[in-house]
C-alpha cells in the first residue's frame, strides 16, 4: 500500500507560518486526505519533515518501493490533486518509479529525494 505523509508543521508560505490559523501543511492535508479518500492511497500526517526550506512537503512511499520526497507545493487542491495522482502511478509500479512522461504537471519541478527501498 501506497502511503502519503504530509508534513503538517510546514508553514503556509515562504513569508506565513499561519493562514487563517492553519499551518500550510495542515491546509494541504486536509486536501490531500480529502481526494485520497476514494482511492487505495493511505494518507498519513507527521509533524516535520525537516524541509522547511521547501514548505508543504510531503513523502510518498510503500514496502519494497522506492519512497519520494517532495516539497515547495502551495497548500491548495491543485497540489494535493497532483500529489494524490502521481501516489496512484506509484502503486501501479512494482519499484515505485514513474516515468516521467506520467508524472502530474502538478509535481514537475516538485522532487528533493529519491530514498531506496529498505527491503
Amino acid at each position: 500500500m501506497t502511503t502519503i505523509i504530509v508534513c503538517d508543521t510546514c508553514d503556509y508560505s515562504m513569508l506565513e507560518k499561519l493562514h487563517e490559523g492553519k499551518t500550510g501543511g495542515e491546509i494541504l492535508a486536509e486536501h490531500v486526505e480529502r481526494l485520497a479518500a476514494d482511492t487505495d492511497v493511505k494518507v498519513k500526517r507527521q509533524s516535520c519533515l525537516m524541509g522547511c526550506e521547501r514548505h508543504c512537503n510531503v513523502a510518498i512511499q510503500a514496502e519494497g518501493k522506492l519512497t519520494y520526497v517532495l516539497g515547495k507545493f502551495d497548500p491548495n487542491a491543485h497540489s494535493a490533486e497532483a500529489v494524490v495522482e502521481y501516489a496512484q502511478r506509484h502503486i501501479e509500479s512494482e519499484t515505485g518509479q514513474v516515468p516521467f512522461k506520467q508524472w502530474p504537471q502538478g509535481v514537475k519541478g516538485h522532487f528533493v529525494a529519491r530514498i531506496p527501498s529498505l527491503n
